[in-house]
């Protein structure tokens, strides 16, 4: 007998889910540069440019950035998302205004502290690991 019966359910997730993985990270590639076109559009049309709008496509570059990262290494940096969360942030107390309530701003500008923060600190342990396994090596 042949204990090792497959089931018609017996399948691998893992190739599965990292196809849907894949599969999702190109439609975010093409819709991101979807927006790229339709917000140069939009620049183009109204024949001015503001600092929001140049926040906006460094987000979109980010964004391309982090999707091309996860294709060449496999692997996505936590820097990144932690870059263009400080740029979105930037630019929604640029988009709010002189209008803004004092307490958001301390609280946005308290989130974009964290957040740089801990680029920095996580910066700081990979120069120091890299450091150490150089030291190893020697």
């Amino acid at each position: 007998m042949n204990s090792e019966k497959k089931h018609p359910l017996n399948l691998d997730w893992y190739a599965i889910i990292t196809f849907v993985e894949k599969g999702l990270l190109v439609v975010i590639a093409f819709l991101t540069v979807y927006a790229v076109v339709v917000e140069m559009i939009t620049v183009v049309s109204s024949r001015a440019v503001t600092l929001t709008d140049l926040l906006l496509m460094f987000i979109y570059a980010e964004v391309l950035g982090m999707v091309a990262a996860f294709y060449k290494y496999r692997k996505i940096p936590i820097t990144v998302p932690i870059f263009i969360a400080i740029t979105a942030l930037c630019r929604l107390i640029i988009l709010q205004g002189k209008g803004i309530n004092t307490i958001d701003l301390l609280y946005e500008s308290g989130a974009i502290l964290l957040l740089a923060t801990s680029a920095l600190v996580i910066r700081w342990n990979l120069i120091n690991l890299v450091r150490e396994e150089k030291k190893m090596d020697e």
